[in-house]
């Protein structure tokens, strides 16, 4: 941008006082349009994604596997063409690392941000395992990794160790945030607890309770939705970045009037940063991205 010299100054001053004499008004610029694919930071956590994400674990990955690799791939690039730069998967997600590597395959890394998980029955040496995971998904790092679905009260103290390899990892630049994932009340009570350690949480969160926190992690009962906004505040508030799950109940969300209520209520919430869906078709992918915006601007 060129000096501005103080003529010029005079000059769109004079012009600004002329407009304003003759009656004008001088009017504010409008507020830029949010969208789904808006860069949005993750809390404190120093990771910044699209505020939607593409997930690959539609019931444990099967919608997605059940997807021929090339008609996958085009459903990525699709993805991405639209904008979404923020992919997540899991290694729970049996063959998906390999099957969203192949999709992002001449991407460049530094273009999207990638999450994924570790499964917490693992019994090999946790390095081995990350290692394993950048193998599987063709990267030297994680843009986030979570502990996956943590579903008792002590989770805590019994992944105490894990926690600290995470963290290490980090401190490494192997993963740039960690956090957890959550299945069911007794261990979501333990999150604000855990502001400390947690960059990102990964929480089940939509109007109906369909496939969200119950007292048993296991159980087809709703969730408690009332309960769950609350503690998503409060880890919001201490600076963890808050990603939301079973925006669509998993699925069960089939008419448009209910994935649009689903999609208006997370984002009027103001305390879920980016949200993850799981998609078989680039109609689905467009819908997300249309009825986000709708809300964001309503």
């Amino acid at each position: 941008m060129g000096k501005v010299t103080r003529r010029d100054f005079i000059r769109s001053t004079a012009a600004a006082a002329g407009a304003l004499a003759a009656g004008g008004a001088i009017q504010p610029a409008k507020a830029a349009k949010k969208s789904a694919t808006d860069w949005v930071p993750l809390g404190n956590s120093g990771v910044e994604v699209t505020r939607l994400a593409f997930g690959t674990g539609t019931f444990g990955g099967r919608v997605q596997r059940e997807l021929a690799q090339e008609e996958f791939n085009r459903l990525v690039r699709h993805a991405y063409d639209r904008g979404i730069r923020f992919f997540e998967s899991a290694d729970a997600y049996h063959l998906m690392h390999e099957r969203l590597a192949e999709a992002l395959k001449g991407i460049p890394r530094d273009s999207y941000r990638l999450m994924t998980k570790y499964r917490l029955s693992e019994t090999a040496d946790p390095w081995q395992t990350i290692d394993r995971y950048r193998k599987e998904l063709d990267t030297d790092y994680f843009d986030i990794l979570l502990l996956h679905c943590v579903r008792t009260p002590d989770w805590p103290e019994r992944y105490k160790r894990l926690q600290d390899v995470l963290e290490e990892a980090k401190q490494k630049k192997i993963i740039l945030a960690h956090g957890a994932s959550c299945h069911g009340l007794l261990p979501l009570r333990q999150f604000p607890k855990m502001t400390n350690w947690l960059d990102v949480a990964l929480l089940r969160i939509n109007h109906d309770g369909t496939r969200m926190d119950a007292l048993q992690s296991r159980t087809k009962e709703k969730g408690d939705v009332d309960e769950v906004v609350s503690h998503i505040g409060k880890i919001h508030s201490a600076g963890v970045g808050v990603i939301g799950m079973k925006v669509m109940g998993e699925g069960r969300f089939r008419t448009p009037e209910q994935r649009d209520k689903a999609i208006g209520f997370v984002m009027r919430l103001g305390t879920v940063d980016a949200i993850t869906i799981g998609y078989k078709a680039p109609s689905e992918i467009d819908e997300a991205i249309e009825r986000i915006g709708k809300h964001l601007n309503a």
